[in-house]
């Protein structure tokens, strides 16, 4: 057969084709390797329990560095901060120095959300632009509902992170004398971008939040669903201070683990105090009158306490950092805290409506001399405030308070067993005898005096018909309570200092000598009346046993003699003063609080907001009936 033009063309070049194979073949020949040289491969196993096979783990093109991820382990474990960056666990503090000028960078991820989750958070991220598109070119109902549940389930993988942090140790003045100003506070610095995973001054500022520490500590919360970038700088301070900062930061998914209040009133209440002792105590730790949760509340003490001489400058810029008063405050009502022999804490119920409180007695404290009280509480803790994550600190708005002069003639005394409403100072004298031994003087008086009303009180008909009573809307009991409570407070005087010079105060025994035997000057004792209510105490066996010398008493107030008439039978004869009339003048006072303490009643205290003076009743219902009896 006589092939055309074109087939012998085709033949020629497939002959040469082959030709070209069996010359490659021999100048390269192809080694082949037995069965028996192969290294048998080395098992691998993984437990692949909830390892997503249809979609596996992808690396994303904008990492700097390749991080392993599996679906079954989150990458807090196995390492997913970059170089130079720590790790933070949720509600796990993490401690660490910062030298002045230089900027440590944290990063808290999501607990239980991996990376490949957020990874793929971010690719939807473009599919949604994609989806757009195509919602735009007409989508049907069925690509909508699909885009709204990836939506939705973005949404849900974005959680509130609570950032907080403490300084626990601030560089310190080199000559306290000459360095009149306080080190500086660190910055936070927090960012939720990839591009600036280590926040701070000189990152973009377009990409961070910058938080200035208050009084070292502060707080900042944002929601995120990836990974959250934090940065702690501290500033280069002056050749004035030396030393570091260190700091404990902490994130969490449930709450600050630091936190504190400066914009509430304080929940520590200043009661009294003497020369070397203070009175504190807390509000109302719960306001249930169930015997349970009453019980178990008296079972334990759950704040904790700071107190500081503003004269000493050592907390200044640590006012609410737990750590740093850990570390700074003077005095500490804390388990291995500093010098917690100076305060005793325990429970009571004293006070209006008789509910849980926790009280703080102090010690040793210099006199006439400022002070601060902070309260706090730890993690450890279960209060009406519970505001912390688990194991977390809170730390609460200062109160003030103040020690009396070294004249030492007023004594605080507590936990009395009949006048139990009693808290405060009174008239006293250091040879008389200690605290325990003055307050017994004071409340087996009183319940002396209550005896002998008691025995008046049981010849009332208490127990007959509602039409034989004295009052339907009064009875014995409320006659009882309004007596002790007016009681108590004319024979137990509250004491003050005579260098107060307060209005609403009564100058007391003012020719008797001081306990160390000063006798008042010439020129105060003429600007004073010569009266018995000025040369004598309230009680004359004040003067006759304690001794006390010139004090100044804060009076009962007036509403307690109005309410002890409002409460009893008229037979018993009780009878009130009125204001600027004979027996008012030096035996009682106005009640006002908006002029701080001007009377004394069960219950009072110091309100504890600095720069408002003002008192908290406890025990005190403001009486409206206008009758008198004279004053003890």
């Amino acid at each position: 057969m006589q092939l055309s033009p074109l087939q012998s063309r085709l033949a020629a070049s497939l002959v040469a084709s082959c030709l070209l194979l069996l010359l490659y073949l021999f100048l390269f020949p192809p080694n082949f390797a037995l069965a028996a040289e192969l290294t048998p491969p080395i098992p691998l196993v993984l437990d692949l329990d909830g390892f997503d096979s249809s979609n596996p783990p992808t690396r994303s093109l904008v990492d700097p560095t390749y991080e392993p991820e599996f679906a079954p382990f989150d990458r807090s474990i196995i390492g997913r901060a970059p170089a130079g960056v720590t790790s933070l666990t949720n509600n796990e503090p993490m401690s660490m120095n910062v030298d002045n000028g230089t900027t440590q960078v944290f990063v808290f991820a999501l607990p239980g959300v991996s990376g490949r989750a957020a990874e793929k958070d971010r690719l939807e991220l473009r599919d949604d632009r994609n989806a757009s598109e195509g919602r735009d070119a007409g989508a049907g109902a069925g690509e909508h509902q699909e885009d709204e549940e990836r939506d939705l389930t973005r949404r849900q993988a974005s959680r509130t992170v609570y950032i907080s942090a403490n300084t626990c140790q601030q560089p310190q003045p080199v000559d306290p004398s000459k360095t009149t100003s306080d080190p500086p506070q660190l910055t936070l610095f927090v960012s939720t971008s990839k591009q600036n995973q280590s926040p701070g001054p000189l990152a973009d500022p377009a990409s961070q939040r910058v938080i200035a520490f208050e009084e070292g500590a502060v707080m900042y919360s944002l929601t995120s669903n990836s990974e959250v970038y934090i940065g702690v700088h501290a500033p280069n301070v002056s050749q004035e201070f030396s030393g570091v900062y260190n700091v404990r930061v902490a994130g969490s998914v449930d709450n600050y683990y630091y936190s504190y209040d400066s914009q509430d009133n304080a929940d520590l209440i200043w009661v009294d105090s003497d020369s070397q002792g203070a009175l504190l105590i807390t509000h109302d730790l719960t306001n249930s009158s169930d015997p349970t949760v009453i019980a178990q509340i008296m079972s334990t003490e759950p704040y904790v306490l700071f107190a500081h001489n503003t004269q000493d400058r050592a907390i200044n810029g640590l006012k609410y950092s737990f750590c740093g008063l850990q570390n700074y405050a003077q005095i500490a009502a804390i388990k291995d805290g500093r010098r917690t022999d100076l305060v005793k804490t325990s429970m009571t119920r004293r006070g209006q409506g008789n509910f849980p409180k926790q009280q703080f007695f102090f010690s040793g404290l210099n006199s006439s001399s400022q002070y601060i009280g902070i309260l706090a509480k730890d993690g450890s803790a279960s209060t009406k405030r519970q505001t912390t994550a688990a194991g977390g600190t809170e730390v609460f708005k200062p109160t003030n308070f103040s020690t009396k002069s070294d004249h030492g003639n007023c004594a605080l005394i507590v936990d009395l067993a009949f006048c139990d409403q009693v808290a405060y100072s009174v008239p006293s004298n250091p040879s008389f005898g200690n605290a325990t031994k003055l307050a017994n003087f004071y409340d087996t008086f009183a319940a002396g005096m209550y005896s002998n009303f008691n025995k008046s009180l049981a010849q009332i008909q208490c127990e007959a018909p509602s039409s034989q009573r004295y009052s339907l809307a009064r009875n014995c009991t409320d006659c009882a309570a309004a007596y002790k409570d007016w009681l108590c407070s004319v024979t137990i005087p509250r004491c003050e200092d005579f260098s107060n010079n307060a209005s609403y105060l009564q100058p007391r025994a003012i020719s008797q000598p001081f306990p160390n035997g000063q006798m008042l000057d010439a020129a105060t004792l003429a600007s004073l009346p010569n009266t018995t209510s000025f040369n004598s105490s309230r009680n004359p066996l004040i003067d006759q046993v304690i001794s006390p010398g010139p004090y100044r008493e804060v009076l009962p107030c007036d509403d307690l003699c109005y309410k002890l008439v409002q409460n009893c039978p008229a037979k018993l004869g009780f009878g009130c003063p009125l204001p600027n009339q004979i027996g008012y003048q030096g035996n009682y006072a106005r009640h006002d609080p908006s002029s701080g303490l001007t009377c004394n009643f069960p219950g009072s205290a110091h309100f504890p907001s600095a720069g408002a003076k003002a008192i908290v009743s406890w025990g005190l219902l403001v009486g409206a009936v206008v009758a008198g009896i004279l004053g003890f």
